[in-house]
């Protein structure tokens, strides 16, 4: 009697194992969507970039703000101003190209990326500054990556010229922020 249950348990098995898997329901890869979540199909990929990078260039000026009341290196309080005045122009740019492009849409459900940390830590004994650049470079090399994305995949000519200075400007950063992260420790 154990036998048979075994063979049945068994046949069951092998039944599944050769059943044809069901095709799997939307992936990036079918859709032309790796790396990124469009979100609904009618939200544009250019107006979710936009939305997605405005709240991400705002956690970065948070950060700027942080640096610029609590740092004491002058070198990061220089980039911090910095930060404030590029990503803030980016903000506003993009916002007018938002306004230009996509006057009725409504706010995307953005795009599902890791954009990084989007404040310092402040349960950490470690000096601001040091704490400031752990936060900024993950939080940066999402900007980048996001940057990245937009290269392949933005429609407009102007967004991708601006996702070429984020990549350039913050790959610069991040390289000045691991250089002083050394030389700080």
């Amino acid at each position: 009697m154990q036998q048979i249950v075994i063979a049945w348990l068994l046949l069951g098995l092998l039944g599944a194992c050769a059943a044809p898997a069901p095709p799997a329901a939307d992936t990036p890869e079918q859709s032309g969507q790796a790396g990124h979540r469009m979100g609904a199909s009618d939200e544009p990929y250019d107006a979710l970039f936009i939305d997605s990078m405005i709240v991400h260039h705002q956690g970065a000026l948070d950060m700027a703000e942080a640096a610029l009341a609590e740092a004491q290196r002058p070198e990061l309080r220089e980039m911090a101003t910095a930060i404030l005045a590029t990503q803030q122009a980016e903000i506003e740019q993009m916002q007018a190209w938002r306004a230009q492009w996509y006057p009725d849409l409504p706010p995307t459900s953005g795009m599902d990326m890791d954009m990084g940390p989007m404040e310092v830590a402040t349960d950490s004994p470690d000096p601001f500054e040091i704490r400031f650049i752990d936060a900024m470079i993950p939080h940066h090399e999402g900007a980048v990556h996001m940057a990245e994305d937009a290269l392949n995949n933005a429609e407009h000519a102007e967004l991708k010229a601006m996702a070429t200075e984020i990549i350039a400007a913050q790959q610069a950063e991040i390289a000045q922020m691991r250089q002083w992260r050394e030389q700080w420790q």
